[in-house]
């Protein structure tokens, strides 16, 4: 199955130092205030989720959320989450490093999309 949402190595380091602090770890990108789409790191459960966000995998270890209407926008392409010098100025926890999640993406091949790993809304698995 074509993954929705991959992470460089880089990435995956930060995560590691974040979780060895923090704990368990969930990504959210909504699209939203602060910086805009940049996904937000959270430590897992301190951000309610409801009907309005979509679970569009785990990367290293991480559930990766996003709001439904950023979804809409989103759904015909890849994420790749990959980390750069810099602050951002939303409540993640990569902020206090120097350092900020950010999100590459490009359109899925035609071959891709035919087999897409699902989403879920809630309970519900869709294409």
């Amino acid at each position: 199955m074509t993954q929705r949402v991959d992470i460089t190595k880089e990435a995956s380091q930060v995560i590691d130092q974040l979780r060895e602090r923090h704990g368990e770890l969930m990504f959210h990108q909504s699209g939203g205030c602060c910086d805009g789409s940049s996904p937000m790191c959270l430590e897992k459960g301190d951000l309610l989720l409801n009907e309005n966000d979509v679970w569009l995998g785990t990367v290293h270890g991480c559930e990766f959320f996003m709001s439904k209407d950023q979804f809409e926008y989103w759904k015909h392409t890849h994420l790749l989450v990959d980390v750069t010098n810099g602050r951002g100025s939303s409540f993640s926890l990569e902020i206090p490093l120097g350092l900020r999640f950010i999100i590459k993406s490009r359109l899925f091949q035609p071959h891709e999309r035919e087999d897409l790993h699902p989403v879920r809304y809630g309970e519900e698995f869709i294409n």
